[in-house]
């Protein structure tokens, strides 16, 4: 009995949110971002950088962010979502926040160039422009660029964090080496 009244349970959760829909956007329309900006282009290896983005979307249908990171040396990492508040549907202003430091690599080569793309996508799956930012990581230490109208209006809120942990290529490299030895070698 108990077992068929959860199966039941279960039963009507799923046809519930199997009726939950999102509105589906007109055909045509899709989000546009406005402006863009990020806070520094070199840094060390565990920089956190700050992705500001102003969107809108008359329509209202701002969905998710998808950030996508190609780093030189590697290749390209899965794409990071970053679901919206229902607050920023029709219009946004904010920042994605990344600390580039990696549970993946205890280092990361100076010069290691990455490109990381921005874009935001409506409930219809319909893609906005996107953004392209570069960093390279360096040694030195580089004062963070100040922040371009309008981002520099004040409290500019979180949108998220992105959750891309890079690797070390040259780790890789030992790592695959380590595992290639024969254990009485």
């Amino acid at each position: 009995m108990k077992k068929s009244l959860w199966f039941f349970g279960l039963f009507l959760f799923i046809a519930i949110q199997g009726c939950v829909s999102l509105p589906a956007s007109p055909p045509g329309t899709k989000p546009t971002i406005t402006h863009a900006f990020m806070n520094m282009e070199r840094g060390r290896y565990g920089s956190i950088l700050k992705i500001y983005i102003e969107a809108d979307d008359p329509k209202g249908y701002m969905f998710r962010i998808a950030t996508v990171v190609d780093q030189v040396g590697y290749g390209h990492y899965p794409t990071d979502w970053i679901y919206l508040k229902p607050q920023y549907q029709h219009h946004l202003i904010g920042y994605l926040q990344w600390n580039t430091f990696s549970y993946h690599a205890s280092w990361m080569p100076e010069w290691t160039t990455l490109t990381i793309r921005v874009s935001i996508v409506d409930t219809n799956g319909n893609e906005s422009n996107e953004v392209v930012f570069p960093f390279e990581f360096v040694s030195q230490v580089f004062p963070e660029n100040p922040l371009p109208p309008p981002f520099d209006q004040g409290n500019i809120p979180l949108l998220g964090h992105i959750g891309i942990d890079l690797f070390n290529p040259l780790q890789l490299e030992d790592e695959r080496e380590r595992s290639n030895r024969h254990p009485y070698d």
